[in-house]
């Protein structure tokens, strides 16, 4: 056993993870309390001015999932929530049958500023992006779209001032990876779109062919 696999090993022993709804030992989310969850098993496609179509697992509703990206988004900031949200999305690939071949995207995460990094300790967005790359087998490019000026928090701002707050917070660094490329464009929770439109206006004018977003959950105002 690795020195890394053995102190995961220990802290296992000493802090043994809960499942977040039922307090079962073994994981943050049990198997039954997964099954709990309204994972939907179609795809209705959902383009947009800058999005060529946007996946979502579920709808944003009910307090299991809204305890899951809660805790990962807030304190205590359990970074190993991304597994589970992951598989909350792969698990929506695999019970639809009409989703699109992603063999030859690349896969991009939303932003994160950096003051809210350093608050965080991670960007969300990106640990679920790489279980996403993983899991399709395609390349992870941190480098393109960044997060240049913060925003004030999103949660309470309408459709029109979450486009306003985010208007020219992105920009492009090594345009040349994306130029004639397909994106997933990765986020936690959409809701109005705002962010990832924004996020998709800049990566097309910067060059990019297609870009389909892909949420574990769709909130309506006021939910996220």
């Amino acid at each position: 056993m690795s020195p890394s696999h053995l102190a995961t090993s220990i802290l296992d022993l000493l802090f043994p993870r809960l499942c977040i709804n039922c307090q079962k030992e073994g994981g943050y989310l049990c198997p039954d309390c997964f099954s709990l969850l309204e994972i939907s098993d179609i795809h209705q496609k959902h383009p947009g001015k800058n999005l060529n179509d946007v996946y979502f697992a579920l709808p944003y509703k009910g307090l299991l999932i809204k305890k899951l990206v809660r805790a990962f988004k807030y304190p205590p900031f359990i970074k190993e929530l991304a597994q589970t949200l992951s598989e909350i999305i792969i698990a929506h690939f695999q019970m639809s049958s009409n989703v699109e071949n992603f063999k030859k995207y690349i896969v991009v995460p939303v932003p994160l500023e950096k003051k809210r990094m350093k608050w965080r300790g991670f960007n969300q967005a990106e640990e679920i992006a790489r279980h996403l790359a993983n899991y399709f087998k395609l390349s992870l490019l941190l480098s393109v779209l960044v997060k240049t000026n913060p925003t004030i928090p999103q949660v309470n701002l309408s459709s029109k001032k979450r486009e306003e707050n985010l208007r020219g917070v992105f920009s492009i660094k090594n345009a040349q990876l994306i130029q004639g490329k397909n994106i997933l464009l990765v986020d936690d929770v959409y809701t109005t779109g705002s962010t990832m439109e924004e996020c998709g206006r800049v990566l097309h004018q910067a060059g990019a062919k297609k870009i389909i977003g892909i949420a574990v959950a769709r909130a309506i105002p006021g939910e996220d």
